[in-house]
């Protein structure tokens, strides 16, 4: 790398706040021995602007589904990109991607895109409130993130710049504890527009939780709202929502729909979504109105990556091998007696670690140090792991053999009673919600 690309990165901090686009992917979120930028991608691999090679389980935050400079997503873009990419019209790709959606998710009749998840989220929650005539917003605790924009924002750490007023429109319930949203129902019977939640994290839905949910917001007249940002195109070509038989008023997608492409889409109910048109006598909805919103190249880059993963079951490869690597996992912690310091939790296609001391109490400092540990064997690791269609039998036998080693360091450290600030290299990872830097 030439000293200009070098100087660059050097100074990061200075050219963009928090040195990224995603402060999931600052500085603050690695182990200091973590490239500080990547050069390409080819697969289920990355090259760092430390020059070296690393298996990539990140993934784009979970955005690449396929992998890295995959032909068949490369050959549809290219082919548009020669047929332009923006225009003063609607291209008909809109109209030809659209369709494909509304045939193929249930519970979707209309769609609107953009380019990231928070913008259709806050079009949901906007569109709810159109609809009800209402002002509160039911939110899942336990979901880690649903928007940056301050309906959200401000139920975190990070609610500086935020009204007290907008604060208090936003309410939160657990997942699998009904009755706290039933009391939230009770509370404000006739003000709650909408409850917006993920199908599933880690955690499985108990005795109907779900369905309850959906119940509640029959009953109570409020607009029921699923994310499935991280769900959609990976639990299943049609999202989670179908395994639970439920039927949302409005659904979300994102993360996936494109490989690594920039897309996200809102979709639901006509009687609701068409408040964002021009075709009906209600007051109007400004929905969502992005110059970007439906640029030609992340459209043909969705229909290429949808129709790929119909053929060749994508789906199916995410649930095999995400199996394997928890299975594998599993047997790794149990060997070095870690079963009460480390857990693999999720379901296949979506696998995350927690990391806990001595006393198995969650450490953000343990925990970074064994990504420190994985990221120094060559994997770039985050604590989650993003499997797509290019991780394969190869990718998890490497995965279990670094893991080994990095288990047993563990195993060594809390052998010696935790002490091992000396080993740590850099500063410890931190939360992306938190009051101050």
């Amino acid at each position: 790398m030439n000293q200009t690309l070098q100087d660059l990165i050097k100074h990061r901090q200075d050219l963009i706040p928090g040195g990224a686009h995603t402060y999931s992917k600052g500085d603050d979120q690695f182990p200091a021995v973590a490239p500080s930028a990547i050069v390409r991608g080819q697969g289920a691999y990355v090259w760092g602007s430390d020059e070296k090679k690393y298996l990539d389980w990140c993934m784009g935050l979970r955005s690449v589904s396929l992998g890295h400079v995959f032909p068949e997503i490369n050959e549809a873009v290219k082919k548009q990109m020669e047929e332009g990419t923006n225009f003063g019209r609607p291209h008909i790709m809109e109209y030809v991607l659209a369709d494909r959606l509304v045939n193929l998710l249930p519970n979707v009749e209309m769609v609107k895109y953009a380019k990231n998840g928070s913008t259709v989220t806050t079009a949901a929650t906007k569109l709810a409130r159109a609809y009800t005539g209402r002002k509160y917003i039911a939110v899942c605790v336990e979901h880690p993130f649903f928007s940056y924009d301050d309906w959200f924002i401000g139920t975190t750490a990070c609610d500086s710049g935020i009204p007290e007023e907008i604060k208090q429109l936003t309410l939160r319930f657990n997942y699998n504890k009904i009755d706290t949203l039933r009391q939230l129902f009770e509370q404000h019977p006739t003000d709650i527009a909408c409850v917006i939640m993920e199908v599933i994290t880690t955690e499985e839905p108990q005795e109907n939780f779900l369905i309850q949910v959906q119940d509640l917001c029959r009953k109570y007249g409020a607009v029921f709202i699923l994310d499935e940002m991280i769900t959609g195109f990976r639990w299943s070509l049609t999202g989670a929502t179908p395994h639970y038989n439920l039927t949302p008023d409005l659904i979300t997608y994102g993360k996936g729909i494109a490989n690594g492409y920039s897309l996200a889409v809102l979709g639901g109910r006509k009687e609701i979504m068409q408040l964002g048109g021009i075709k009906h006598d209600k007051p109007r909805v400004f929905l969502i109105s992005t110059t970007h919103g439906a640029e030609t190249i992340s459209l043909a880059a969705a229909f290429a990556a949808i129709k790929f993963m119909e053929e060749n079951k994508v789906q199916e490869h995410f649930w095999k091998w995400g199996a394997v690597l928890k299975q594998g996992l599993e047997n790794l912690i149990k060997q070095h007696g870690l079963n009460q310091n480390v857990k693999v939790i999720g379901f296949p296609p979506n696998l995350s670690m927690s990391f806990a001391d001595i006393s198995g109490i969650a450490s953000p400092v343990l925990r970074t140090f064994f990504l420190q540990e994985v990221v120094k064997r060559g994997i770039l690791f985050q604590g989650y792991f993003a499997i797509s269609f290019s991780h394969g039998e190869k990718e998890i036998e490497t995965t279990l053999h670094v893991f080994d080693e990095a288990l047993g360091v563990y195993r060594q450290i809390l052998d010696e009673g935790g002490d091992f600030a000396h080993r740590l290299i850099g500063e410890s990872c931190k939360p992306v919600f938190r009051k101050f830097n």
